[in-house]
């Protein structure tokens, strides 16, 4: 690197503000060029042979009149889903490549809740059923917990969202009763939960795997909870004809989101213009003054801006003044480069789709093009677009050895559906 972008990329990772974004928006007609003029693209070996990807992309069948405002997305949503046959091992999941291909990360829930997403957006609906049924019967214990050494609570929410995914994009009801077992394990787990934290507590419990060791009260795990099983009252009610069962879980994830919204609005700052908005109840100690003095300067922030913050948002349970303050925390606090998500000195887009998800529902779509694009760009490769689990500021590549990862690689192909008709 010389040492004019050395300077560089020091004040990039020094700024409080996203560097393109008030130059680059509004976005007008050319604005994907303009995104990728900003900085160098992101170069470094694919994950697999590029001509195997095309000739799968190849026969990959979209919907009919499929219609893509640009190119560059249809491609991008053919080699993403290409990489999901080229990831599984048949029906069985992988995380990625290099270091993520090892068996331990075989269950993780996001790679699953990923190609759910990304399937049955596409109309590829048998597809995600077969995947879908035979990770339940895999990975799902008994005891309604996952074999997994560190599940979130918000994945487990995420897991009967897809099943709500498939149903609603058109999966067979027969499906939903072939594998309503192994979901209702989950959901009795979750309500088993609720019911240990009593009726004036939010749920306790590991944030994510790399911070299981940190158990705390944290808002996204309580959030996604709520619409994991709200998704699921609603498969009971209209699919799978339990109308009590439905309506008791609406009054217990309905007295959930009173109590949620009731103490972000206690623990948040009143100052609006505070971008500090902590994603437990519990303060951190070993934070100064309880916070960061920028959201990418500690391991708990970062955290805390590249997933804490995104799966809160992406939940759609809070409302719409509450989810502004997230995004204005993540423009003001150092959260974003080009769109692009922040984590410490490098960029870690693999959770970006619930960013993308949450903007969307805001209607704030000029900064979702700039996420979109701005992961297009500098976040996967140029060329193969093979998506790493972390890169570099620009010119990007691999950031160590957090390698290609499939829930990277198809934050663009599920945000993508959004902008075809």
């Amino acid at each position: 690197m010389t040492e004019t972008n050395a300077n560089r990329v020091s004040q990039w990772q020094a700024a409080m503000k996203d560097p393109f974004r008030d130059r680059l928006l509004p976005a007008g007609a050319d604005f994907p060029m303009q995104v990728e003029q900003c900085a160098g693209h992101v170069r470094d070996e694919p994950a697999f042979d590029p001509d195997m990807i095309d000739k799968i992309s190849a026969k990959i069948i979209l919907p009919l009149d499929t219609i893509f405002p640009h190119p560059m997305l249809e491609r991008i949503v053919r080699v993403g889903l290409a990489h999901i046959n080229a990831t599984f091992k048949g029906n069985h999941p992988k995380y990625g490549a290099g270091i993520y291909s090892h068996d331990c990360h075989d269950s993780f829930p996001p790679v699953i809740v990923s190609a759910v997403d990304a399937l049955t957006l596409w109309g590829m609906i048998s597809r995600a059923e077969e995947l879908f049924e035979y990770w339940l019967n895999t990975f799902v214990r008994p005891d309604g917990t996952i074999n997994y050494r560190g599940t979130s609570l918000s994945e487990y929410g995420m897991l009967l969202a897809s099943a709500w995914r498939i149903i609603k994009r058109g999966g067979k009801t027969r499906w939903l009763k072939n594998n309503c077992g192994k979901l209702n394990l989950i959901t009795e787990y979750l309500k088993e939960l609720i019911k240990t934290a009593g009726s004036d507590r939010l749920l306790f419990g590991v944030p994510e795997d790399d911070e299981k060791g940190s158990p705390a009260t944290y808002f996204h795990n309580n959030a996604w909870v709520i619409r994991g099983l709200e998704d699921w009252a609603i498969l009971l009610d209209e699919y799978l004809d339990h109308l009590q069962e439905a309506e008791q879980i609406r009054q217990e994830t309905g007295r959930l989101r009173i109590l949620l919204i009731q103490t972000l609005k206690q623990v948040w700052p009143k100052d609006d213009s505070d971008w500090w908005l902590r994603p437990t109840i519990e303060k951190v100690t070993h934070e100064p003054d309880g916070r960061p003095e920028r959201i990418t300067a500690t391991r708990f922030g970062s955290y805390t801006n590249y997933r804490y913050w995104p799966e809160l948002l992406s939940s759609n349970v809070l409302p719409k003044e509450l989810m502004d303050r997230i995004v204005q925390a993540r423009l003001n606090g150092g959260g974003q480069f080009c769109g692009t998500t922040r984590f410490e000195e490098h960029l870690d887009d693999w959770p970006l789709a619930e960013w993308l998800e949450g903007l969307w529902s805001l209607g704030l779509y000029d900064d979702f093009q700039l996420c979109l694009w701005g992961h297009i760009y500098y976040h996967q490769a140029e060329g193969h677009l093979t998506a790493y689990e972390q890169v570099t500021f620009p010119p990007g590549r691999q950031y160590k050895t957090a390698a290609y990862c499939l829930p990277c690689q198809l934050v663009a192909v599920r945000a993508a559906r959004h902008l075809v008709p």
